[in-house]
């Protein structure tokens, strides 16, 4: 799999060595979104990590946009995907729970989605990695304005029998597709991320004369673990440093590909993650390290601030520039009204969304952000504020419940150390006269899944 890997690189770039460097300019830019699976808010070098070495993502981030208060909608794989697919609460299309291998239902084919907008406007597109939103036929991304698939219809731990366990090891049914055709069976853990990064340099190679879109959602670091022989051991974190540094790698040779192709400066690069990272107590006897939230409090499943404020960064040249440290508030709803200004899209006139232009926010300007566990409403942040209400329930044995409304000011408590609701219940009241009014506004499909 490795020789296979490098000769698809070689015989890529060698493709394009003769041709002259200068810089392609097409009337649209290109753009890439790729969507770490479970990474944590501090897993990256430039977000402080000591132990995990990220140069292409820490390059990335000194030449464009670096985003220190960006926020998923969801602690949880499928409501995250298809918020940033389609610009809206995932509640707004009836999805709280993820999808797992017994699920009937999935994004409604209906829905508006990104690569809808993009292939309308003359974009080739394609999504590599891993879907999650829905794996019956009608709900596969070919349904979804995508031109081509190739990757997992859901994570890599969803192969029956279940419940999951700690020392949970997959069966041999996951599959690989390409778009609805299996092509390994079961497929070979190891070199996803090498094969991920084959695939989206081919796909650029192929349309590196017309405009495109990839989203590329990684399989990594969403457990269980694999890395390939090339990163085993490479770094200072376990396995999970391994498999982080072999998906900066893979950055790097996207980068590479793009210059070689002459189109570094007529694309978009955006690099995030779905939901925090899963950092297991030890006390359940694991051996290997988990992801890290640090500085924040929580993990994925939680609506802590670390299971829903990811690492997440932008360049594109006239676009995402500067080197610049960006603390406004944001969302992944936010990503489909930013891209249809820069297409120059014009979105449905019907079409509500709950997201704005990243690139014309106003610093001043406080924004409410909801936040569900599964399909409960369960925190908002509005401005510096962060209400999340009493969670009496255990998660897999974490103590991560507590029975009282917690109330934190983010500003100077980014930790969400000090509960202040007993100090300020008139900002309680405020937030949950906020929350209530959202839930009344907002008019959810019922769900498709079973």
């Amino acid at each position: 799999m490795k020789i296979i890997y490098m000769l698809s690189l070689v015989l890529v770039i060698t493709s394009c060595s003769t041709r002259e460097k200068s810089i392609k300019k097409t009337q649209l830019p290109n753009v890439i979104f790729i969507y770490a699976d479970d990474l944590g808010y501090g897993d990256l070098s430039c977000y402080g990590s000591d132990s995990i070495h990220t140069p292409y993502i820490d390059g990335l981030a000194a030449k464009g946009i670096r985003y220190t208060d960006f926020y998923s909608t969801s602690p949880i794989c499928s409501p995250s995907r298809a918020a940033l697919m389609t610009g809206q609460y995932p509640i707004v299309n009836g999805i709280g729970p993820v999808f797992f291998p017994h699920s009937k239902g999935g994004l409604n084919p209906a829905t508006f989605t990104m690569a809808e907008m993009f292939k309308e406007k003359g974009y080739a597109t394609s999504c590599i990695g891993k879907w999650h939103l829905g794996h019956e036929p009608q709900f596969h991304p070919n349904n979804h304005g995508f031109d081509e698939f190739f990757g997992l219809r859901y994570s890599n731990d969803m192969d029956l029998p279940r419940p999951w366990k700690p020392n949970y090891k997959p069966k041999q049914d996951l599959a690989l597709y390409r778009d609805t055709t299996i092509i390994d069976q079961p497929v070979y853990q190891p070199t996803l991320t090498q094969r991920y990064t084959a695939e989206a340099i081919q796909f650029i190679g192929k349309n590196q004369d017309n405009p495109f879109f990839l989203y590329w959602p990684h399989t990594f670091p969403h457990e269980p673990l694999y890395v390939s022989a090339a990163f085993n051991g490479k770094s200072k974190y376990g396995l999970y440093g391994d498999v982080v540094q072999e998906l900066d790698h893979s950055l790097g040779e996207l980068l590479k590909a793009l210059d070689a192709f002459g189109l570094a400066e007529n694309t978009i690069v955006v690099f995030s993650s779905d939901n925090g990272a899963r950092q297991v107590p030890q006390r359940w006897g694991e051996k290997e390290m988990t992801g890290s939230n640090l500085p924040l409090r929580g993990r994925k499943q939680t609506t802590f601030e670390g299971g829903i404020r990811v690492p997440t960064i932008a360049y594109g040249n006239g676009y995402f520039e500067g080197g610049e440290v960006n603390a406004i508030p944001s969302i992944m709803c936010d990503w489909l009204p930013t891209f249809a200004a820069i297409i120059d899209y014009d979105l449905p006139e019907d079409l509500v969304l709950n997201g704005e232009n990243l690139r014309t926010l106003d610093p001043d300007k406080e924004r409410d952000f909801f936040f569900y566990r599964i399909d409960k409403l369960n925190a908002i942040r509005s401005g510096d504020w962060k209400l999340k209400l009493a969670n009496p329930d255990r998660l897999r044995g974490e103590p991560m419940s507590h029975p009282d409304d917690m109330l934190f000011n983010l500003a100077n408590d980014i930790g969400e150390q000090k509960n202040l609701a007993l100090e300020q219940p008139e900002k309680v009241k405020e937030l949950k006269e906020k929350m209530a009014s959202f839930e009344k506004a907002i008019a959810p499909l019922p769900p498709l899944q079973k």
